[in-house]
């Protein structure tokens, strides 16, 4: 009896410890802003996960069409390949494509180490070993100059030995009122101990369009939080009169997919020859065998209802090619069904919503807006890849970095700045 009863508490325990999350603030001790930082500006860069480039009209977010028209706005922001959540946010925080920065998709195998990452594993997820480049925060800190993070991609790894000076462990638990606070109250810190570079994230949009379709008024309800929560940010923070700025993106679109006849691992692909990470967008193949390839594409090949591709049959927008792939990360083939097909290995039904598949695809597209001191006012531009908002904040920051190791260009979006 005791032996039953200790094994159900360990495995009450087990479970409490999985599902509890960390809400307590992070703050590494002992930095300041240099003298030659208290003066700059203040960059807010908000995320909100799958807020597809038409949502804002389509949903009538009335807070960002109003600031779009006095701020400045784009058509639409291009993600990087794979549209998937965590490549494309750490591409906006590095200026780098996914095969350059070494995150290539949300799940992929390692060769180097024989690891498989996963976005799950809160472990590997804080290991800063994974993250290639240098995010706008360790670009900040280097030159000392105080950041924060309310999320992130990375934003909890130790990435080059370095944090943001405040940040949170990611959780679902905080409210969006304390979480607003929070950022009220970083920037009521005495100007030594006051970070200029912020990152601020919102999950809702993705997970209602994932489970709901972008079709849904789940969705619709999530687009008017995220807009009323900016809001309500924005006017907190209006009290302070800070030069702050305000760049709202987001990582991805999302599409509508037929999760009634999803698709199983074609029978071409063997297991015991391939790693194969799991993947519904695309599959990444990671041979075991390097004689098994060629046939294995031949015969991928004959089926008409996938691409399959060799590193160096890839699109040229994609920047996935073997010349790319610098830390050796990208599948030997990779795989993606045909619109409105999706990959299923699991004997669950899948989500209707879905995102990561060619970045050129329009329901891929993301969002941008920008609004603030720095910024023209009622400026539309065109559409541009993610990548070039790294350049763009680290100008307004006046922070410097070597323009030759990123893929953003500042002159792309030079235009916005009143400067």
């Amino acid at each position: 009896m005791f032996k039953k009863i200790s094994t159900l508490f360990f495995t009450i325990l087990l479970a409490t410890a999985s599902f509890s999350q960390d809400t307590t603030q992070q703050i590494i001790v002992g930095r300041k802003n240099d003298k030659s930082q208290i003066n700059k500006p203040y960059v807010i860069l908000i995320s909100a996960d799958g807020y597809r480039s038409d949502f804002t009209e389509l949903y009538d977010a009335t807070f960002l069409k109003s600031i779009a028209k006095i701020g400045v706005t784009a058509s639409f922001m291009t993600p990087s390949f794979p549209s998937l959540t965590f490549p494309n946010h750490y591409s906006i925080v590095t200026g780098m494509y996914p095969a350059h920065h070494g995150l290539v998709d949300n799940t992929f195998y390692d060769k180097a180490s024989g690891k498989e990452y996963r976005m799950g594993n809160k472990q590997m997820v804080a290991d800063g070993k994974w993250y290639g480049g240098t995010p706008l925060w360790v670009l900040a800190e280097k030159q000392k100059m105080l950041s924060a993070s309310y999320y992130w991609v990375a934003s909890e790894a130790d990435i080059q030995n370095t944090k943001p000076t405040y940040y949170y462990i990611y959780n679902e638990k905080t409210s969006i009122a304390n979480r607003i606070k929070e950022v009220k109250n970083w920037l009521t810190l005495p100007a030594e101990q006051r970070p200029h570079m912020i990152t601020f994230y919102f999950p809702q949009v993705d997970h209602e369009a994932h489970t709901y379709g972008p079709n849904d008024q789940h969705v619709a309800d999530a687009v008017k939080f995220v807009d009323s929560s900016v809001n309500a940010l924005q006017a907190e923070l209006a009290t302070l009169h800070l030069p702050i700025n305000y760049i709202f993106v987001s990582d991805h679109g999302m599409t509508k997919v037929d999760n009634e006849n999803t698709m199983r691992m074609p029978v071409a692909i063997d297991t015991a020859a391939f790693k194969v990470p799991w993947g519904d967008a695309l599959i990444h193949l990671y041979a075991k065998d390097a004689s098994k390839i060629q046939s294995t594409y031949e015969a991928l090949k004959k089926d008409t209802s996938i691409s399959v591709y060799k590193l160096d049959e890839t699109p040229a927008y994609w920047h996935s090619k073997t010349s790319d792939d610098k830390y050796n990360r990208l599948g030997d083939l990779i795989v993606v069904p045909h619109l409105p097909k999706v990959f299923n290995f699991s004997t669950r039904k899948t989500t209707p919503g879905k995102h990561g598949f060619d970045n050129h695809t329009v329901d891929m597209r993301a969002t941008f807006i920008a609004w603030g001191p720095a910024f023209k006012k009622g400026l539309q531009i065109g559409d541009f890849e993610n990548v070039n908002i790294y350049p763009l904040v680290a100008h307004i920051l006046e922070l410097k970095y070597d323009e030759t190791s990123i893929d953003g260009k500042f002159e792309v979006l030079k235009k916005t700045l009143k400067q």
